[in-house]
């Protein structure tokens, strides 16, 4: 059974900065991408941040600049690193794993920015 587990939420005042951490367990293979989403109150899920085994790394516009996402070190985990945050990327965060026909999500993980 593959499990993601989230961490790293919390409260941040406007400026500050979150590491926000998914280990992914279970029988993963042929991972096309991880990534987070977030998803604001009222909004739709939108795509944050994404990355593929090889390394190749994609954002949304909104966060390009200031949010950077990596490969852990061990296996199938991944990190976003956020700076400067602004009250609009208040959501909650929601890390994934890709496969060709299947995509496995965490609990989410909510981030609160506060002006």
């Amino acid at each position: 059974q593959v499990q993601l587990v989230e961490s790293g939420g919390g409260l941040v005042q406007a400026g500050g900065s979150l590491r926000l951490s998914c280990a992914a367990s279970g029988i993963i293979f042929s991972i096309k991408s991880m990534g987070w989403y977030r998803q604001a109150p009222g909004k739709q899920r939108d795509l944050v941040a994404s990355i593929t085994p090889g390394g190749s790394a994609s954002y949304a516009d909104s966060v390009k600049g200031r949010f950077t996402i990596s490969r852990g070190n061990a296996e199938n985990t991944v990190n976003l690193q956020m700076n400067i945050l602004k009250p609009e990327d208040t959501a909650v965060y929601y890390c994934y794993v890709s496969r060709t026909y299947t995509t496995y999500w965490g609990q989410g993980t909510q981030v609160t920015v506060s002006s």
